[in-house]
Parts: C-alpha cells; sequence; structure tokens
C-alpha cells in the first residue's frame, strides 16, 4: 500500500490518540509492526505553535518513515499555514483530523464538528491540499449523528480536492466510542472512491482485522486502543493476516525491555518530572490484563522518581516471570505474593 510516494511495509495502522501517540509510543509501535502511525493532532492556531505541548506533538527526531503530523482547526487558512509550518519542520504526510469527537473539540468547531458544515469541510480540504506539495490525508467519522450520516458526501469532496488517503472510525460525532462501530458505512465509501481507505473502530484483535477487511474491502486497518499497554498487537495482526495463524504471547523478558525502553524514551522526551507522571497511564495499560496487574498500578501510582518507577516496574515482571515465560493473559483473580 502507498501513500503518495511513500510504501508502507504493511496495512496494519496505529491511530493518532491525543496524549497516547507521542513521539515514543509511536516509534515502538513501528517497532513492533505497526506499518503507518500519525502523530497526535496539533493545533492550526499559529499561536499555539511554539508551544511545549504542540511542539512534542509535531516532533519527529529519528522516527521511521513516513512522517506524519495530523493538524485540527476550522479555519482553512490557518490550517493551510499550519499544514506549511510542518512540512518546513519535516512531516511528510499531512493527516486533516474531521475525527475527535471530544466536545472541547467540537465546541471549536473543530474535529468531527466540521462534518456538519460541508461547504467548510471542502474549502479546508482544498487550502490545505493546495498549500503543501506532499500527500494530504484525511480522517473523518460517518457523520455527526446517526439521522445525519454524510461519509460518502464527505469522501466525494476529499477525492475531489486531492486527499491522498482516507480514514474512516465508523461511528458518528454522537456516538463516540459508545456502541458497535458500523462497518457498512466504510464498505460503501470505499466502494464510492478511488483512493486508499482506511477502517478504523473497534479493532482489538487479528480475527477482528481480517473480518473487518472482509466486510469493508478497506486496504488497511486502524488500531487505536487496543494498542494501549499491547503495541505488539500490530505485529500478531500482521502475522495473521499473512499466515493465518497466531504468534504466541510475548516472553515476560521481552516485554521488561521494551517496557524499559520505552520508558526511558518517555522520560527523555518529556523530563523526569513530567516525564514520570505521564508514564503511569502507559504502566497501567501494560499491566491491567496481567495477574496482579491492578494492585500494582494503585501502589506504581504513587511513585514519582523515574529510577524508582522503573525499579518496581522490573519487580512486577519479575513475578510475572515466576508464573511462566510468557505473558499470562488474564485479570487477576488473586494478588500476587510480596
Amino acid at each position: 500500500m502507498k501513500i503518495g510516494p511513500y510504501t508502507l511495509r504493511n496495512n496494519v495502522f496505529v491511530a493518532p490518540m491525543a496524549g497516547v501517540t507521542d513521539r515514543p509510543f509511536r516509534q515502538l509501535c513501528k517497532q513492533l509492526g505497526a506499518g503507518y502511525a500519525v502523530s497526535e493532532m496539533a493545533a492550526s492556531d499559529p499561536r499555539l505553535w511554539h508551544s511545549e505541548k504542540t511542539s512534542r506533538r509535531t516532533n519527529h527526531d529519528g522516527e521511521m518513515e513516513p512522517k506524519a503530523v495530523q493538524i485540527a482547526g476550522a479555519d482553512p487558512g490557518m490550517l493551510a499555514d499550519c499544514a506549511r509550518y510542518n512540512v518546513e519542520r519535516g512531516a511528510q504526510v499531512i493527516d486533516i483530523n474531521m475525527g475527535c469527537p471530544v466536545k472541547k473539540v467540537c465546541n471549536s468547531w473543530c474535529g468531527s464538528a466540521l462534518l456538519q458544515n460541508e461547504a467548510l469541510v471542502a474549502s479546508i480540504l482544498e487550502a490545505v491540499v493546495g498549500a503543501v506539495d506532499v500527500p494530504v490525508t484525511l480522517k473523518f467519522r460517518t457523520g455527526w449523528d446517526r439521522a445525519n450520516k454524510n461519509a460518502l458526501r464527505i469522501a466525494a469532496l476529499a477525492e475531489q480536492s486531492g486527499i491522498a488517503m482516507l480514514t474512516l472510525h465508523g461511528r458518528t460525532r454522537a456516538d463516540g466510542y459508545s456502541g458497535q462501530a458500523e462497518y457498512d458505512t466504510i464498505a460503501a465509501v470505499k466502494a464510492a472512491v478511488g483512493i486508499p481507505v482506511v477502517a478504523n473502530g473497534d479493532i482489538t484483535t487479528p480475527e477482528k482485522a481480517r473480518e473487518v477487511l472482509r466486510i469493508t474491502g478497506a486496504d488497511a486497518v486502524m488500531v487505536g486502543r487496543a494498542a494501549q499497554g499491547r503495541p505488539w498487537i500490530f505485529r500478531e495482526i500482521d502475522h495473521f493476516l499473512q499466515t493465518g495463524m497466531h504468534l504466541p504471547a510475548p516472553l515476560v523478558a521481552e516485554v521488561e525491555q521494551l517496557m524499559d525502553e520505552h520508558l526511558r524514551a518517555h522520560y527523555a522526551f518529556y523530563g523526569d518530572y513530567l516525564g514520570v507522571r505521564t508514564a503511569r497511564k502507559h504502566i497501567g495499560w501494560y499491566v491491567r490484563d496481567l495477574p496482579g496487574g491492578e494492585q500494582f498500578r494503585r501502589g506504581m501510582n504513587r511513585i514519582e522518581d523515574c529510577q524508582q518507577q522503573l525499579d518496581v516496574v522490573r519487580g512486577f515482571f519479575a513475578q510475572q516471570a515466576a508464573l511462566g515465560d510468557r505473558l499470562q493473559y488474564e485479570v487477576a483473580r488473586e494478588p500476587l505474593a510480596a
């Protein structure tokens, strides 16, 4: 599969998630089999471009190509300028966010709120595509609510504007993340356009990925929440799609090493003070389905020193190793012995 001039190694992508898919996490997902990753959304308002938060979100130093930046906003001119600014800083793909359902984003008429104004959507797409000489992609939802689904019209506007790829989350803005993703709309969009379409929503297992590709005819799948704490899901899905067979659960020793590398990269990226605090959610996701995980998470959240955080993580995985060479995917019924 290709995006513009870039040939991707597979069709299993990691979704952009605010507060999750920072550079260390994207690097890890790519290392573990993701064929493509997009940054957290960066605000188009030029007053925010040089803020610490936005600078981190668009930092791709040393990242595997292609380097993709997602931008969010409601003003075509601002979005065009933001696209140019990020391309000057090394972005090789620009992704436009019209999928975020979060209230504070939609209240600013950004994200999926834009789907209510198709004329504005067209203006934004044309402005951004015309502003840069790199591929521009679009991530969107099936509509504002179930009574106002317009994914087919948005897809047609996107293709006419020169958008290189569509990613469609199979829910409306009103759905948020509740209920089941609808794949029939993704299938209809894929049948209606000649550009690549990526299916997003509720892809949690290798079997589900294969089924979604079959149902929708999509060119790729995008995995979001299921990758939190389980970044090796990308190699598991890719292997299953290629062979029809499952990989075994990861070795405890491998995951301990991956977590150590991830946490060290996380601290270096955010600094010690913020790093130890923002790492807590990642650690919680890693351990949540493992024996003793919930008990460990509660205690770990009180730690405010990076080295101590690393040490207790190592201790937790020493306990996991006592249960077997490979991770035991189950919710603990009894706390592990101290």
